[in-house]
């Protein structure tokens, strides 16, 4: 007779286990505890198995009879139902260690091999680690993008918007990466594009008329702070790189002979080497700086060891001492003030200003034509623009 809710409460236990059918092989096993188990009897390839469902009332009436009908339908298939239970948990469990945390780590290892530069890593770290605590010991194929908007708004609570987004993009990437390996099925962080508020966006201060940046260049060329500095911040002013690509600077990049500076992909932005021609000026003031540091590994190292390079705040705070507030100047700046007084010039094609800035547009594979085929007018261009820093100190008073 098949079971029901009323007979099963009825059942007492015995000095020896029990057991009470259903239908189907489907029963009940009361043990001498008082426990009531369910499990179903049946055979496959010949073998008598058994398998087990649960406790009752945990896993009612209507539930064993619908796990029993589930595991019929895998044996109409010639699926023994106790081994596709083992692999159903043995694939869970293979999903509940693939965590967020761990698909970062070798997101960012992979990031390592590509020859991302070490800053750009500890960013990426930093960011990641801001959503850790809400998200990172979870599964990634079980995140939703609920659970990464909390950190997300913590984060904007304390005014951060621009930190914010970029968590939300970093986070993305690791999903992408998970997703291009197999390791879930899709990114959540899509979905929040428009979830999160737009930062104001506030463009890095630069002087781009002459006479102002006259004046921003005798400041520089008469500063009394460290030598170091102020030659750091002279060959901003002539080599107009990024502030970064010559804080880290290392003497074996320099050919003061052939004159020219070849940067590491490593430290460009778009992952591919850059030479820059060194006009004369440039050249004695390498001389200049090789007597100060010569002897160390980095051109520029911090001010209180050379292991290091100088700090990214430098030649910012020797601009604030010079009285050039943040909406005024800064280190970055000379490339804008640079490119925008070239252009005005009329001297100098587009094409190869760009290049000698190291810009790639969406064309990448003209711009890296363009970088090789201006050349000879990039090395005119610098020694004109040295020598124009020098003409703008002496006219702009």
């Amino acid at each position: 007779m098949a079971l029901t809710d009323t007979s099963i409460k009825g059942l007492k236990a015995a000095s020896k286990p029990t057991k009470h059918s259903d239908a189907g092989g489907l029963h009940i096993l009361v043990n001498p505890t008082g426990s009531k188990l369910w499990r179903l009897a049946y055979r496959h390839d010949g073998k008598q198995k058994l398998l087990a469902f649960g406790a009752y009332p945990a896993v009612s009436l209507a539930e064993a009879r619908r796990k029993r009908d589930d595991a019929k339908a895998l044996l109409a298939k010639g699926t023994d139902p106790a081994h596709n239970l083992k692999m159903e948990k043995i694939a869970r469990q293979a999903s509940n260690a693939l965590t967020f945390s761990l698909i970062a780590d070798e997101f960012l290892a992979k990031c390592r091999k590509e020859g991302k530069a070490e800053p750009t890593l500890v960013k990426k770290r930093w960011l990641l680690d801001l959503a850790a605590p809400d998200i990172g010991n979870r599964p990634i194929m079980d995140i939703s993008a609920t659970e990464i908007l909390v950190p997300l708004r913590r984060i904007e609570a304390k005014g951060n918007y621009e930190t914010a987004r970029r968590v939300r993009s970093t986070i993305g990437q690791v999903f992408r990466y998970a997703i291009a390996t197999a390791r879930t099925e899709y990114d959540p962080t899509f979905g929040l594009k428009g979830a999160l508020t737009a930062p104001i966006v506030t463009h890095r201060a630069a002087i781009t008329t002459a006479k102002a940046f006259g004046g921003l260049l005798r400041s520089i060329w008469y500063y009394e702070g460290n030598p170091e500095t102020r030659i750091a911040l002279q060959l901003m002013a002539i080599l107009y790189p990024r502030p970064g690509e010559l804080r880290q600077a290392e003497w074996s990049e320099f050919d003061l002979a052939k004159r020219v500076w070849t940067i590491p992909a490593i430290r460009m932005k778009m992952r591919r080497e850059h030479k820059k021609p060194l006009p004369l000026p440039a050249v004695a003031l390498l001389r200049q700086l090789q007597k100060l540091t010569g002897d160390c590994r980095f051109a520029f190292p911090a001010i209180h060891t050379r292991l290091r390079t100088m700090s990214e705040n430098t030649m910012n705070s020797a601009l604030r001492r010079m009285g050039f507030s943040k909406a005024e100047a800064t280190s970055h700046g000379f490339r804008a003030s640079a490119s925008s007084l070239l252009n005005e010039s009329g001297l100098w094609a587009p094409d190869a200003i760009e290049a000698e800035l190291a810009h790639m547009g969406a064309d990448e594979v003209r711009k890296a034509y363009h970088r090789a085929l201006y050349w000879d007018e990039r090395v005119k261009m610098a020694e004109w623009w040295a020598n124009e820093l020098q003409e703008l100190q002496r006219t702009s008073i």
